[in-house]
């Protein structure tokens, strides 16, 4: 149940507290006090999106913050371990910061938390029925929720949704291929062409480039042994040339070697003339290389019309298929292998697709069809339990039928659910939307609403003017609806009747205060005379008419019994 809530810097509240009671709780004030602010704030704590507007001051962040004890909520311990929250001592405190430029934070348990995480806590913890819940009874999407709370299909259904979605993978795989396949033999012809054509040039990786070098090389061959006599020719060709001048260089050590042997100062002449050869050798041998590579080249037409000849066709196929090399061209020649391959055993890969869908199709049946079982089941009883909740109420001509037809397989199973009432006798059973009045959508609300928190175990439940539409006994036989949820989990009611509000075990007002510069909105909790005097005001609007204070005492003492 929902402790405590914190609302500052919000529209017009500057800020509040407020300390929520077990049981029946009953929140009133005039039209404009500001009820539907602080549920609007409420709201926020559920995931709604956050508007910047609603920053009272620009300087500093609305906070919303409310304090749930969870100790009888079922489940919440383990969602908030599976989304590593922090459990504190039975409590969970959930919290909205808005900044003043419209930037919004969620935490649960000062962690920060973003607000799919948050709706899923929060759903857990509180319901808020406002009117616009009443509009959604005719949805069939609310409709659905509702059978499946009652049935307990959650798990089921998961397990389902995973089911249908293997089954939707592997249906498009085995259409895909199938459309692929047929592509592909209305193209076999000229698919076979492709690959011939190049399966027959016998391509090699990075062979493109090559052959441009090889060709550089063939088309400027004199001009290469031109540059290359440059090379050489100072080495080993010319009269004075490097390895003659060497060879004199050695021998005129050695001489001086054999003359003085080492030098006054330490030089070596014989390990100088050994270096000298060393240096020699490797001259020498650079001389070769290069002199081998001179005799290798010459002019070659023919080589060069080939390698032209071979040019030309790949440059050719590498224009026709988009791509820069062989080795582009060798991966289209093997993916049209692969096409071509798969064309001749296309009837075996599409028969195994095949099956696999059907399987896939088949699981999917067989957990939706036990989810219609529990469905048909729950809706069965949820339309009986229905009609004696609402007959209380005013409606005991009230007939209910819940119909399921078969569709096709979708997110929820197959599945497609409608509410049909009547509310006279010899009426036809119609769509909620189409014969109810706006009464009668909200008792039935407050009806449903009986049924599912009682299943549900929700530890609060807060309803927003779900008396609109009635008045009298009925108002007072809903005001007694709402006191026996209260004996189970916790009901705050927002309302303008007093016969409802004197039923409650808690009563707040909201009001608000006109200050020098600003209009701000306050809540209290009422002592039983300010409570007296506040239905004496809903009753006849004046607070201290004796009349209407003794008919609001009489309303509460009648109420406590």
């Amino acid at each position: 149940m929902i402790k405590t809530l914190h609302i500052s810097n919000y529209a017009l509240i500057s800020g509040i507290d407020i300390a929520f009671a077990p049981g029946f709780n009953i929140i009133t004030g005039e039209t404009g006090a500001g009820k539907s602010i602080m549920l609007g704030a409420l709201s926020l704590l559920l995931g709604e999106r956050a508007d910047a507007r609603v920053v009272r001051d620009s300087t500093r962040k609305s906070v919303i913050e409310a304090v749930f004890d969870i100790s009888d909520a079922d489940g919440i311990e383990e969602l908030l371990a599976e989304n590593r929250l922090d459990s504190q001592a039975g409590e969970c405190i959930l919290r909205r910061e808005i900044a003043p430029g419209g930037r919004s934070r969620a935490f649960i348990n000062d962690t920060p938390v973003n607000l799919t995480v948050l709706r899923e806590v929060a759903v857990h913890l509180v319901d808020i029925h406002s009117q616009h819940q009443n509009l959604l009874l005719a949805s069939p999407e609310y409709q659905m929720a509702i059978i499946d709370n009652l049935a307990g299909t959650k798990l089921l259904l998961e397990d389902y949704r995973k089911a249908f979605a293997a089954y939707r993978v592997a249906l498009k795989q085995y259409t895909d291929t199938r459309e692929l396949i047929r592509r592909n033999r209305d193209d076999a012809d000229f698919l076979r062409f492709q690959y011939e054509q190049l399966d027959e040039l016998d391509l090699q990786p990075g062979e493109h480039e090559a052959l441009e070098q090889e060709r550089e090389q063939l088309a400027n061959v004199n001009e290469i042994k031109e540059t290359l006599g440059k090379a050489i020719d100072p080495l080993i060709n010319d009269e004075d040339n490097a390895l003659t001048l060497m060879r004199q260089a050695i021998d005129a050590l050695e001489e001086l070697s054999a003359t003085i042997g080492t030098a006054t100062d330490g030089t070596d002449f014989h390990a100088l003339a050994e270096r000298l050869e060393s240096a020699r050798i490797e001259v020498a041998d650079i001389s070769d290389s290069l002199a081998d590579y001179d005799m290798s080249l010459g002019a070659d037409p023919e080589r060069l019309e080939e390698i032209e000849e071979r040019l030309s066709r790949l440059y050719s196929l590498e224009l026709k298929h988009h791509t820069e090399n062989a080795d582009g061209l060798i991966e289209i020649r093997d993916r049209l292998a692969a096409q071509l391959e798969a064309l001749d055993d296309a009837d075996n890969v599409l028969a195994t697709l095949e099956i696999a869908a059907k399987k896939a199709k088949k699981i999917a049946i067989s957990l939706a069809a036990k989810i219609s079982e529990m469905r048909a089941s729950a809706a069965a009883e949820f339309a009986d339990m229905l009609r004696r909740t609402a007959s209380p109420l005013g409606m005991d001509n009230l007939r209910c039928e819940i119909s399921l037809t078969r569709i096709k397989l979708g997110l929820d199973g197959y599945d497609q659910i409608q509410f049909l009432f009547a509310f006279n006798k010899n009426q036809t059973l119609m769509p909620v939307g189409t014969v109810a009045s706006g009464g009668e959508i909200s008792r039935l609300m407050l009806a449903i609403k009986a049924i599912v928190a009682e299943r549900m175990h929700l530890p609060s439940i807060i309803f927003d003017e779900v008396d609109t539409g009635v008045s009298g006994d009925i108002a007072t036989r809903m005001a007694a609806m709402m006191s026996d949820i209260g004996r189970s989990i916790q009901v705050i009611t927002i309302t303008h009747l007093p016969g409802v509000a004197a039923a409650g075990s808690t009563h707040f007002k909201v009001y608000k205060v006109d200050e020098d510069d600003a209009t701000t909105t306050h809540i209290r909790a009422l002592d039983e005379d300010e409570r007296a005097a506040e239905l004496a005001l809903m009753i006849s609007g004046n607070p201290t008419d004796e009349a209407a204070l003794a008919n609001a005492r009489a309303l509460i003492n009648k109420n406590k019994k």
